[in-house]
């Protein structure tokens, strides 16, 4: 190094994506151009060079030689200086665990995490179970812990922002010019993960718990691809395009790229070119405008195996067919993929899980109102109607898989497909978030004949860090009564919809409050755990356990 050279620090992670039995991949953000290395107890470890976007500097250092069924503590450098872990770090060693074939399977999920605020400042939804996770997993390093976090959606929350980003971003620009105290631009969602990231508990959990992440609609904007109407007319503004460029630009940056196995990154184009470049911000953006207008070209949908578990993790906002005629919450290729992983080397897993943001199965009044809309915007009932639909879906956030009613059908029938026959799984669980409560519900075939061998269930969990209106509450709890079942029967009747092929009732819930649900997947057993965030008096938040119950044994 020259003299005066800045020495590379580090400005965000270490993250812990991806891991299996012998290798694992670890996302940082330096402060300059640098060599990043990752160095493990036992020799392990790997090294890669920064790529540049939008003048920040990451790097997505793969790790190998790693031993299945061992725990090795880990350290990063950048240019030959150790960073992590930091200076008097109050937290045990950043571990990477490799799991042993037949081991257990932890899966700890939720969504919905606004930022928490700093240390000493009152936070206006209650402590985070993220935070919480953490200071019980640092407590007690050797006990219980998840074997990877799938967060499902709201990691940041572009247009809802903490009055600490409100100054900054008021230091920055005019507020009173659009998009106000939302943020606009690339480098305003950095600010966002830098916020959301760099609380100590969360950042020593994701740097020692692998994670899986996909967006949903705060992650860019509330009401992300509602509707065909609703995209023309944000793109009649003069900031939406570079809004919703820089959310995906930064979205394939933070989250993306560590959901990918060390095989699917060395397949990827874009990420090659990316790191071939001296800058990378071209590719990326070119990338985002591409999956901005043509979204059926780009799929932010994956697969992870964890021995004999599957998980898809799928993409319900930006996969979307619009046009209210062939409305649709996958589009054709993504379909298709979906049905192709999830009936591939049929009894080669025992659990099939399904992240997907939005909820398969909703309070049954919710269901019937969502269908009855999407009938409306569909002209069933008329053009005035139809207006109404429309404004009425933007009000009511009316877009889950009930509004998409021929993809809710297909959903369901894949579901009973792949869990049909003599190699079905023991399980398939769809786990979402969204809607900041929690329940469990179980369906039930209309036609016997027509459904599954294997367990299926909603596991819905949210939030993890924010709140939801007492009116909202109360109408959720309302949504699963006998009373509210025979007004949504009236919805459908109006909007002349078909009943869907499957009947539901609620099992457990709903619970409300900050909190994670964790799988316990052994062999073709399944435990579900229900944990929420408890304050004592005198006493720091903990996790609490709500409920516990066999899915499958």
């Amino acid at each position: 190094m020259k003299a005066g050279d800045e020495v590379a620090g580090l400005r965000l992670g270490p993250l812990l994506r991806y891991a299996d039995g012998s290798s694992a991949t670890v996302w940082v953000e330096a402060s300059r151009p640098c060599a990043a290395e990752v160095r493990c107890a036992d020799g392990a470890g790997g090294e890669m060079r920064t790529f540049q976007v939008e003048g920040h500097h990451y790097a997505l250092i793969p790790v190998t030689g790693l031993t299945p069924g061992t725990s090795q503590a880990y350290e990063v450098f950048l240019d030959g200086t150790r960073v992590w872990p930091l200076p008097d770090s109050p937290f045990p060693p950043s571990v990477i665990r490799t799991p042993a074939e037949g081991d257990t399977v932890r899966v700890a999920f939720g969504s919905c995490r606004w930022a928490a605020p700093p240390a000493g400042e009152p936070d206006p939804v209650g402590p985070d179970a993220l935070d919480t996770l953490a200071a019980r997993i640092a407590a007690d390093p050797e006990g219980e812990r998840p074997d990877v976090l799938l967060l499902l959606g709201d990691q940041v929350y572009a247009d809802e922002t903490s009055p600490a980003t409100r100054r900054w971003l008021a230091a920055r620009r005019d507020l009173s010019d659009p998009p106000g105290n939302e943020v606009a631009d690339y480098e305003e969602y950095t600010h966002l993960y830098y916020e959301s990231w760099l609380d100590p508990e969360v950042r020593w959990l994701l740097s020692t718990v692998p994670s899986c992440m996909i967006f949903d609609d705060h992650d860019v904007i509330d009401d992300w691809n509602t509707s065909a109407a609703w995209v023309e007319d944000m793109r009649a503004t003069g900031w939406w395009q570079q809004r919703v460029l820089s959310g995906l630009m930064s979205y394939w940056v933070h989250q993306h790229l560590g959901n990918l196995s060390p095989a699917s990154l060395a397949a990827d184009p874009l990420y090659a070119a990316v790191r071939e470049s001296p800058d990378g911000t071209d590719a990326v953006r070119a990338f985002a405008a591409r999956a901005d207008m043509e979204p059926a070209s780009v799929r932010w949908s994956y697969r992870r195996d964890f021995g004999r578990v599957r998980l898809l993790m799928v993409d319900t906002r930006a996969a979307r067919v619009l046009d209210e005629q062939s409305r649709a919450m996958l589009d054709p290729g993504e379909a298709a993929w979906l049905r192709e992983q999830a009936l591939e080397e049929p009894g080669s897993y025992d659990h099939l899980l399904i992240g997907t943001s939005l909820p398969w199965l909703l309070p049954n009044l919710v269901h019937d109102a969502e269908a009855w809309n999407a009938a409306l915007c569909r002209g069933e009932k008329g053009a005035r109607w139809a207006r109404f639909g429309e404004d009425l879906r933007r009000r009511a956030d009316l877009e889950h898989w009930a509004a998409f009613p021929a993809s809710f059908e297909a959903l369901t029938a894949l579901i009973a497909e792949a869990g049909s026959g003599s190699r079905a799984p023991a399980t398939i669980l769809v786990l979402s978030g969204d809607v900041h409560h929690a329940y469990v519900a179980e369906p039930q075939w209309r036609t016997p004949s027509t459904g599954p061998d294997a367990r299926v269930y909603q596991l819905t969990c949210s939030p993890v860090h924010n709140s939801i209106p007492l009116s909202i509450r109360l109408g959720f709890r309302f949504g699963w009564s006998g009373v509210a079942r025979a007004i949504g029967r009236r919805f459908s009747a109006h909007g002349s919809c078909s009943p869907p092929p499957v009947d539901w009732r609620r099992t457990s819930g709903p619970w409300f409050g900050n909190q994670l649900m964790t799988l316990t997947l052994r062999g073709r057993s399944a435990l579900l755990r229900l944990d929420q965030v408890k304050e004592r008096k005198g006493a720091k938040p903990q996790l609490v356990k709500v409920t516990e119950s066999e899915l499958a044994r």
